[in-house]
């Protein structure tokens, strides 16, 4: 039986976040002019982040950072049982912060990165020339980071689809997942209306002016 799991503001986050940082990886190893775009992208990606973060809180059901964000006791007994959960695991929500956090940290130093030749990110003017050489060295070695992150998601995807038979990908892409009738009893649909998309294009809106305003 099909229960709606992730609303369409949250599969649109995913996927449009995927597409910024692959576009901001091209842009980087093109450089020159490239750059311009490494930086929009990089804006878009911080805009996105901030989005989930308030996304976590403002969120529908299974999107709600309350609903999946479990402490170490919950962690060892999902991995004792390996039941299936409705949205993100309990140890599945490790990966969800550490990438949110990751990816928010290589955003944030970017804006104070400098090449020293063309590029200087919009906030390099007000701090030190220490904390700029710093902070773009952050912004080189983690991208090593993130890389080896992403690919233990993709694994992870890959193993719950082979191994487990859990598709993983599909209700990022339709918002729902497959549950037994007896297991689709304890689990409640997440709504996706009109007006929770119109709250979530709102917030998203406004995070992007407050961007704007302090970036340009």
């Amino acid at each position: 039986m099909k229960i709606r799991i992730w609303d369409l503001p949250l599969r649109l986050f995913h996927w449009l976040l995927v597409l910024a940082v692959m576009g901001s990886f091209v842009t980087v190893k093109l450089g020159g002019n490239a750059m311009i775009w490494h930086a929009r992208l990089g804006y878009f990606v911080l805009a996105l982040l901030l989005f989930r973060i308030v996304w976590g809180f403002w969120g529908s059901r299974y999107a709600k950072f309350s609903q999946f964000v479990k402490g170490p006791r919950a962690i060892l007994e999902y991995l004792k049982s390996g039941h299936e959960t409705p949205g993100h695991s309990p140890l599945g929500a490790l990966s969800v912060l550490a990438l949110i956090g990751l990816f928010l940290a290589q955003s944030l130093a970017g804006l104070f990165a400098s090449d020293d030749i063309a590029f200087d990110g919009p906030l390099v003017k007000y701090v030190s020339s220490s904390w700029v050489e710093w902070l773009t060295s952050l912004h080189r070695w983690n991208e090593w980071v993130l890389l080896g992150l992403v690919a233990i998601h993709v694994a992870a995807i890959i193993y719950y689809k082979r191994w487990k038979g859990i598709d993983l990908i599909r209700p990022m892409i339709n918002g729902h997942k497959e549950f037994s009738e007896s297991q689709s009893k304890q689990i409640l649909d997440a709504p996706d209306h009109q007006f929770l998309r119109f709250k979530a294009m709102a917030i998203f809106i406004a995070i992007a002016v407050i961007l704007y305003y302090f970036l340009r």
